[in-house]
């Protein structure tokens, strides 16, 4: 999953020599919370929702709303922006680009190309959209967590008995992280299957691993098997 197929494409930036007042107007048009600031054609920073708003906070001191909006009008997009920004490249995985924005605590970063010139712009929402999609949360369905071996075939065991019950499968994650050595988590999301037949499956299935829960999205009905610790 590179970030050049996730990343939002169609960019609004702000010129350098812009205003404050223009960028929060652009902000909230948009509903985003990041531009990217353009200088000579090059990406020469960013502004974010907080750098306007720490702007305004410090210089706005006993100003009545006339001489404040005035002020923004007057400040300098040049005078706020982060300058030399973080950025990720565009061939980047998308784990990557999660991992920078949560080490950094950023909510967003200007995607460039192999010569630095800017092409997108992936954000904390556009990562939320890809955890969505690939985990089929779409198809609603039924989502299983069980506790498995860690071993060849583990996995292919539970997917198999889902498919003789005519289960299709949306989506198949697994780790390893807060699972007892040895042991794998792993979350299948099927849809298409016949609740009458719930109860087989589940007895089959807890044959070849350890249900944890149950969630079908459909009906809204939950079940905790195994309470994990984490």
């Amino acid at each position: 999953m590179l970030v050049k197929n996730w990343m939002s494409k169609n960019v609004i930036t702000i010129g350098e020599e812009d205003s404050m007042q223009q960028a929060a107007t652009l902000m909230k048009e948009h509903r985003i919370r990041m531009l990217p600031v353009i200088g000579k054609g090059e990406l020469v920073g960013v502004v974010s929702d907080t750098d306007l708003k720490r702007a305004s906070a410090s210089d706005a001191t006993m100003l009545d709303i006339h001489e404040l909006l005035y002020l923004i009008s007057k400040i300098k997009i040049s005078d706020i922006m982060t300058r030399n920004p973080i950025t990720v490249p565009y061939d980047y995985t998308v784990e990557e680009a999660a991992q920078l924005l949560m080490e950094r605590n950023i909510s967003g970063v200007p995607v460039v190309d192999c010569d630095g010139k800017l092409v997108g712009i992936i954000t904390r929402n556009d990562l939320f959209k890809i955890l969505i999609s690939l985990s089929g949360l779409g198809k609603k369905g039924i989502q299983f967590a069980f506790l498995t071996d860690d071993k060849p075939g583990s996995i292919k065991d539970l997917a198999d008995v889902i498919r003789n019950h005519e289960g299709r499968i949306a989506s198949i994650l697994s780790t390893d992280e807060y699972a007892p050595e040895g042991k794998r988590i792993v979350y299948f999301r099927i849809y298409d299957i016949d609740r009458s037949i719930m109860p087989d499956l589940i007895r089959e299935l807890g044959e070849k691993g350890t249900l944890i829960y149950l969630v079908d999205h459909r009906d809204n009905k939950r079940q905790i098997f195994l309470d994990m610790k984490a």
